[in-house]
């Protein structure tokens, strides 16, 4: 499902800064998620996703600006707001004395839009016994679980955390391709974060890279890819580079070898890297997704790095 302009927004964040004492984890982030995107969420461990996720589910609070859910104020968390979304967080938490059978039932009692064939059918899909107790369930029998847990009551948005984490690869390609498509085709909204960048190149509308706190970059996978390039440059002999532009992410020097990033892209760009340096060859790259986070990773972490000293 591709995100269009003109469609209701289901996420929206204005100004939202979460704060753990001194510690900034969400730093005046703005962000729409219209309906019927799926919205990638990349970062490192402690960027701040999770706290971010948290607040959209209203577990834990922003200490400034606002977060909508479907219009409406998320950190209310009404009954009939939460009956619209479905929920898996990284930390699995049920009821561990609990047979599988028996959390469904229990779970199903909650949603009015509850789907007994659609449970039924994940069931069946992920080889979960209802007889199982919870726990005993592996850690990827867990996380299936909990799809299940979330997907079966049909809902308007589903919030992910890591969702495949734990899951093997045949079973990471079945839930991206069936259920999750599935859900995208009747135009519900999808927000999750993952590690596993062919997830996100596979099924997101729209990527956000954040790192501490922030956004760095955001945009369609083709957007980014368009944006974000790599220009490799060989320099004269005993040269370093004359021109660094402030379009730069990050960059490398190995002997002659400059190879450097940019953000925005342009031909324009490219032309002046070549006369200012004095360029003796040099050409474009087109970067991966996985490639373009490394790099603006890097990147920022340099920038930072520099800052502090």
């Amino acid at each position: 499902m591709i995100m269009t302009t003109d469609a209701p927004s289901v996420i929206e964040l204005d100004g939202v800064t979460k704060r753990y004492g001194g510690k900034i984890a969400c730093d005046a982030v703005d962000l729409t998620v219209r309906q019927g995107t799926t919205f990638g969420l990349l970062g490192p461990n402690g960027a701040g996703k999770s706290s971010l996720i948290r607040m959209l589910m209203g577990l834990s609070p922003a200490n400034s600006g606002q977060i909508r859910l479907f219009g409406e104020n998320a950190s209310k968390h009404s009954t009939a707001l939460r009956q619209r979304i479905g929920y898996v967080p990284e930390v699995h938490c049920m009821y561990r004395w609990m047979t599988v059978g028996e959390i469904l039932g229990f779970v199903s009692k909650l949603y009015p839009r509850w789907d007994d064939d659609l449970a039924s059918q994940m069931l069946s899909t992920f080889e979960l016994p209802l007889t199982k107790k919870v726990s005993s369930l592996s850690k990827g029998m867990t996380t299936k679980l909990s799809l299940i847990l979330a997907l079966a009551h049909s809902p308007d948005l589903l919030i992910l955390d890591e969702p495949t984490s734990g899951l093997d690869p045949i079973f990471r390609e079945e839930f991206l391709e069936s259920v999750l498509q599935c859900h995208l085709c009747k135009g519900r909204t999808v927000f999750f974060s993952s590690h596993h960048f062919d997830d996100v190149e596979r099924v997101a509308d729209e990527v956000g890279i954040f790192v501490d706190g922030r956004f760095i970059a955001r945009g369609s996978i083709d957007e980014l890819r368009s944006k974000i390039k790599r220009v490799q440059i060989v320099l004269p002999d005993g040269k370093l580079p004359a021109y660094i532009p402030e379009q730069a992410v990050f960059q490398r020097l190995s002997r002659r070898d400059w190879t450097v990033t940019v953000s925005p892209f342009s031909e324009d760009l490219f032309e002046q890297l070549m006369s200012e340096n004095h360029a003796i060859g040099g050409n474009v790259v087109d970067l991966s997704l996985e490639d373009i986070f490394k790099d603006v990773i890097r990147g920022r972490k340099r920038q930072l790095e520099e800052i502090e000293s």
